[in-house]
């Protein structure tokens, strides 16, 4: 019987500082992460070849017969085909990147070289940069609706609310929505189990919200918008990806932006997702250790795990926030953040281990989880591999 892994390629690197505390495949874009669509289309659950620091969290199984999937690759019916006929020894080669390779064992990307080369004239979508995960976001909602969904019944909305296209929506159990007006007509909408959407909420698909998450009353939510498990929505929100445990809870503008998880956004946070004079946006890249061209026009906050901004926070368009980091007082901080650091625009401080990781523990405590030895050692080593971000 075949093996599946999903194998984090050097495209890694380039998707900081979301891969700094996951695996590539562990990116929630759409209604689910891309593990769980793999899972999913296989009826399998998959395993991880990532960086080692995380493979203690994230495990790693192999047998004989073992699949590697390129864990940027986002699974479709002809690419699933493909890989489940792929022979032995051999790799599934799009124009640009490897989908698959069948072989006892893959240590390093390279290797794929090695094995005999299956073509692959199909349509292969990738995940190569973080911006990618907003831009990606809304057709990857309608796409996992169907996935999610297929063969099931919606619970019904009840009579309080207005919905336009009711066919497109769909409902767990155990969700409750009072009061709220959904604009259907131009996607799917999802409402995952015990999530609550409070009254006069304003919601236009596509959008997806996932188990036990909250948007708050008044909110105006926008197409392209996915919020992750367990977190709060207030505001204004557009084109924007919540990964999950995190918190956006209050007034301000969030757009074309993704948050990581157990991260808050302080009351009246907005982001700037638009330059003042229209030009191309520039933006952090980790892998090359500089900004780069992102060919767009429209970009906003792309904030790591474990982040805080503090009331009234401002963040200038494409401001990329490493793993945490607090932010806080007047004026806009640079657009480059870098992992555990504190302050402003008045200037930048190291945010210590021990602090960060004592807020941690309490994040989690709140919402009955542990904070234990894994996620300690996995901040560390964070910790240590940006420290060069820190000389300020």
């Amino acid at each position: 019987m075949k093996n599946y892994v999903l194998f984090d390629t050097s495209v890694r690197e380039a998707l900081k500082p979301f891969t700094f505390t996951r695996p590539v495949s562990e990116i929630r874009c759409g209604i689910v992460t891309i593990t769980e669509k793999w899972n999913r289309w296989l009826h399998t659950t998959c395993s991880f070849k990532t960086a080692d620091y995380l493979q203690v969290k994230y495990s790693l199984q192999q047998t004989d017969d073992n699949v590697y999937i390129n864990s940027s690759v986002f699974p479709t019916a002809e690419i699933v085909a493909a890989v489940e006929a792929l022979p032995e020894n051999s790799v599934l080669q799009a124009e640009n990147v490897w989908i698959a390779a069948r072989a006892a064992n893959l240590e390093h990307e390279d290797d794929v070289a090695q094995l005999t080369t299956v073509p692959f004239s199909g349509t292969c979508k990738c995940l190569e940069r973080i911006w990618h995960i907003f831009q990606f976001n809304p057709d990857e909602i309608n796409a996992d609706f169907e996935l999610v969904t297929a063969g099931r019944v919606s619970q019904k909305l009840n009579e309080t609310n207005r919905v336009l296209c009711p066919e497109n929506v769909f409902v767990e159990e155990g969700a409750k929505v009072n009061f709220a007006i959904i604009n259907a007509s131009e996607g799917k909408v999802y409402i995952g189990k015990d999530a609550e959407i409070w009254e006069n909420a304003v919601i236009r698909a596509p959008f997806a919200m996932n188990e036990h998450a909250i948007v708050k009353m008044s909110a105006k939510i926008y197409e392209g918008t996915t919020i992750g498990p367990f977190s709060k929505v207030g505001g204004e929100v557009q084109n924007s990806v919540i990964m999950g445990y995190s918190n956006k809870g209050h007034d301000g503008y969030l757009g074309n932006a993704v948050l990581g998880e157990w991260c808050n956004l302080g009351a009246d946070t907005n982001n700037s997702n638009l330059k003042n004079d229209y030009s191309e946006i520039k933006i952090w890249n980790y892998a090359v250790g500089k900004f780069e061209r992102s060919g767009l026009q429209f970009c906003g906050l792309m904030m790591g795990d474990h982040s805080k901004s503090a009331i009234n926070t401002m963040f200038n368009t494409a401001t990329v926030v490493g793993v945490c980091a607090t932010i806080y007082g007047a004026g806009f901080p640079r657009n480059f953040v870098p992992s555990f650091t504190r302050g402003g625009s008045q200037g930048m401080e190291e945010y210590r281990l021990d602090k960060a990781c004592e807020t941690a523990a309490r994040v989690y405590a709140r919402r009955h989880k542990e904070f234990n030895k894994v996620e300690a050692d996995i901040l560390t080593k964070i910790f240590e591999e940006t420290r060069q971000n820190r000389l300020f």
